[in-house]
């Protein structure tokens, strides 16, 4: 049956707007969301969208420029000349492109089911555009059409998009429904369906980042449509009410518009139930100013968090647009009667006041986007770690990158577990500990991506695994993770066991070249070129990587030389040419030397240098990346934002402190940007940073107090946060040497344990004719080499190493290194195979 009477605009719903303006009106002179511009990332490499969106929103209304290739993971690049349409859900800053699903494109006269060609938008939908007619805030994004000379308004609740549609001719208006249209996916199945004489539902499965996505939606018209075309396979049928296929688009006609537009959309990953409940929950009128209005209050209330003072208009403007990509994602991901897919794809109901969410992208988030969460929003970090914790019971697995209750297995590493220890180690334990270790102990357990030969072994070897370097640092990070909370919770076995495999980044440490480096059959891989991009790395190079051991860092220094060599190791570093070599890598971006700020691996390496004593050095460098490498222009992101970590980073940093190790409640001091922060803590606390007259050139902390009292230490602690008071700085435009220097003022990560290093075997080749010479070295000072050639397992009743083997018919040899007041290497074994006579070696 079609309902013929449409909501009326609501009189108080009407002064509710009044109200809100009231409102805004008496906030400060310059609301914080002044500050904000969504167009920041939109170029270069940032991969950000303009459009809107609610703080952790299921919606994220925004414009597609283009529908496939990696500078439009997002939907949206600067450069594109044309817009297809208006989606309702995005990545922000992703390196990889999905969603842009239910695309909505406005035209007048003549319209078109193809979106037609970028040089030639009037033979299709898609529509030219300029710059100079966009607007964007926070919920709110708005442009001129120019081919139908058509302004486009859109504007979101958690759930619901609400779009207004101002349409200059006098020629029928039409607004086209896409369902074919998504970002680098293949459509599963779509339908549409004629619900009422203003009122339309359907659905989107499909295949692409995530393998097996669910969409459904339900949307209202202002206006009852006057005709209506469904097309399936791009050919309209006369009279459809409904629809499915892979390719269906629906084009809806109005004749006689004397007003602008309106158009409501709800999406759920539920049912059309769900969407339908998602709308009439959350907008019940047609008043699209007032939905604006709350967005953008909702804006100011969580960007007000923090507040800042001093600065220049840039850097607030960095700041403020900083952390508003940092609370985009994740993204909530039940509807308002608390149904969500679950990670086994099946319906399931949220106990009451609990909370689902999607989009986890944890290799980059970890690092500084959960933590923040820990210090802003500590009652959200936690649902997040109950939303990792279920997702693991129905998914088997704890998260790696989740994309719509899909594991997309992206990226390497089990970082859900530093996200859940983190959490934990601030005193944020309100979830299942049990169960948490278990889920942990589990993803560490897997034979998977080579998590079988690292356990076995110690590393990963190249020849089992790509990557093998990167994955081999990560894991023993996450196993550190999993050892401390173990340790916190009394499980001593699980602990040692653990904080043994953290030290398994030692097996990857070349200490002739200073690199942590690949092997390959027990031996290092030749030729090495430290700036070379290759498969031995995730996204990075050897300069990239080898600083990479968070939880152990006392244990890298001394691995490295002492504290004036690893100082002297940052410096080459920063300092060291910034070409690259081997393989095109575009995510290497922001190349200060080797330094590469676009990229995730290094983001920590900047404070390094508080942990040796060189705490102005950090000052330094930081102030460097933060003034060079983010900017307030479009392409003012120098990498990828990835779901708020590049942002982050800045947040932490313009504030003076950054979370080198998540896991410990530690953060290393850096330069404060502005000349006062205060953040407003969530049990009412405030933590206020004073750094008067702080600039580019003033970077240099002197000294420093807190609440009161001198203060020498180049770290704080979460506590002294997070239990309010006020951290003073005196700047300078000269280093002060001195402060941070003590042992005691250094921040300080070390594992209680040693071990030694595993050694190498290097041979000419695997195989040989005649006989073959192999060599055995051991990184690790002082260390004896026992070996055994017939297979068996080498103990310090072996031979011990002490000349060059040579080797006359097929030997497995096996070798272990031991030393003093150690725990011993692991066992290295490698076959090598005598030919016959008659075959050649080439």
């Amino acid at each position: 049956m079609i309902n013929r009477h449409l909501p009326r605009r609501d009189h108080n719903q009407l002064f509710v707007t009044a109200f809100f303006l009231f409102l805004y009106s008496c906030a400060p002179k310059v609301p914080v969301t002044d500050y904000v511009d969504p167009f920041i990332g939109t170029d270069g490499t940032g991969h950000t969208f303009p459009g809107g969106a609610m703080p952790f929103g299921m919606v994220q209304l925004s414009p597609d420029t283009r529908s496939s290739g990696w500078d439009n993971c997002s939907g949206y690049h600067s450069s594109n000349p044309t817009i297809l349409g208006f989606s309702h859900t995005h990545l922000s800053g992703t390196g990889a492109i999905d969603y842009g699903d239910i695309l909505l494109m406005p035209m007048s006269g003549e319209y078109h089911l193809q979106p037609g060609n970028e040089s030639d938008p009037k033979n299709g939908y898609r529509s030219a555009f300029d710059h100079s007619s966009e607007i964007a805030e926070p919920g709110y994004y708005a442009v001129t059409l120019d081919d139908d000379n058509i302004r486009a308004e859109l504007t979101v609740t958690p759930r619901a998009g609400m779009h207004r549609y101002t349409f200059s001719s006098a020629e029928p208006a039409h607004l086209l429904f896409d369902l074919q249209h998504g970002l680098g996916d293949n459509v599963i199945a779509s339908s549409l369906a004629i619900t009422g004489e203003n009122e339309i539902s359907g659905m989107r499965r499909s295949r692409g980042w995530a393998n097996d996505q669910f969409i459904y939606f339900t949307a209202q018209f202002s206006k009852p449509f006057d005709s209506v075309g469904i097309a399936i396979d791009d050919q309209i049928n006369k009279g459809l009410l409904t629809a499915s296929g892979s390719n269906i688009k629906g084009v809806f006609t109005f004749n006689d518009l004397k007003e602008p537009l309106l158009v409501k959309i709800a999406i759920s990953a539920v049912d059309i139930g769900g969407a339908s409940k998602n709308l009439a929950a959350e907008i019940k009128g047609w008043d699209f100013d007032y939905i604006r209005l709350k967005a953008l209050q909702a804006w100011q209330n969580e960007l007000s968090l923090v507040k800042v003072k001093g600065g220049t208009l840039e850097e607030k403007t960095n700041f403020y647009t900083a952390l508003y990509h940092s609370f985009i994602a994740p993204n909530t991901y039940q509807d308002v009667d608390g149904r969500y897919r679950g990670a086994d794809l099946n319906i399931h109901t949220l106990p009451e006041n609990e909370n689902m969410y999607t989009v986890f992208s944890l290799w980059d988030t970890f690092r500084a986007t959960h933590p923040l969460y820990t210090v802003l929003k500590p009652s959200f970090a936690k649902e997040l770690v109950r939303t990792l914790l279920t997702k693991a019971a129905e998914g088997n697995l704890l998260p790696v990158w989740e994309l719509a209750a899909n594991e997309t297995g992206t990226m390497i590493g089990y970082h859900s577990i530093p996200v859940i220890v983190d959490a934990y180690m601030k005193g944020l334990r309100d979830f299942d500990h049990e169960a948490a270790l278990n889920a942990m102990v589990e993803s560490a357990m897997q034979d998977h991506l080579g998590l079988d030969t690292y356990r076995s072994e110690g590393y990963i070897a190249l020849e089992r695994e790509n990557e093998s370097v990167s994955k081999t640092l990560e894991y023993a990070y996450d196993d550190w993770c999993i050892a401390v909370m173990a340790k916190e919770m009394g499980k001593n076995g699980i602990a040692e066991k653990y904080f043994r495999r953290s030290l398994n980044y030692l097996n990857v440490y070349d200490q002739k070249t200073g690199f942590s480096r690949g092997k390959k059959f027990g031996a290092w891989v030749e030729p090495f070129d430290p700036s070379e991009v290759n498969s031995i790395y995730t996204e990075a190079n050897a300069w990239q990587y080898s600083f990479f051991v968070p939880h152990d860092i006392s244990g890298m220094v001394d691995m490295m030389g002492g504290d004036a060599v690893f100082s002297d190791r940052l410096d080459q570093l920063f300092t060291v040419s910034s070409t690259l070599s081997g393989r095109h890598q575009p995510d290497i971006t922001g190349m200060i030397g080797q330094y590469a700020h676009g990229n995730e691996p290094s983001h920590n390496f900047a404070y390094l240098y508080n942990y040796v004593g060189r705490a102005f050095k950090t000052q330094e460098r930081v102030r460097q990346i933060m003034d060079y490498l983010y900017t307030s222009s479009r392409d003012g992101l120098c990498g990828n934002e990835n779901c708020g970590q590049m942002s982050s980073w800045y947040v932490f940093s313009a504030m003076g402190f950054y979370p080198v190790t998540p896991g410990q409640d530690v953060y290393a001091i850096g330069t404060p940007i502005f000349d006062e922060v205060t953040i407003y803590l969530e049990n009412g606390q405030t933590f206020t940073i004073n750094s008067p007259g702080t600039s580019s050139e003033k970077k240099y902390i002197q000294s420093a107090m807190l609440n009161g009292n001198a203060y020498s230490k180049s770290f704080i602690s979460h506590g002294d946060i997070v239990k309010g008071g006020e951290l003073t700085f005196e700047m300078s435009s000269t280093p002060n040497i001195e402060w941070g220097f003590n042992l005691k003022d250094r921040p300080l990560t070390s594992v209680s344990i040693t071990a030694v290093m595993n050694p190498t075997i290097s041979a000419p080749s695997g195989a040989f004719l005649k006989d073959m010479t192999i060599t055995m070295d051991c990184g690790t000072p002082g260390a004896a080499i026992y070996y055994t050639l017939d297979g068996t397992t080498p103990s310090p009743t072996a031979r011990r190493y002490r000349q060059p083997i040579q080797l006359t018919r097929s030997t497995t040899v096996k070798a272990i290194a031991m030393k003093d007041g150690y725990l011993p290497s692991y066992i290295e074994s490698v076959n090598y195979n005598k030919l016959p006579n008659n075959i050649s070696i080439r």
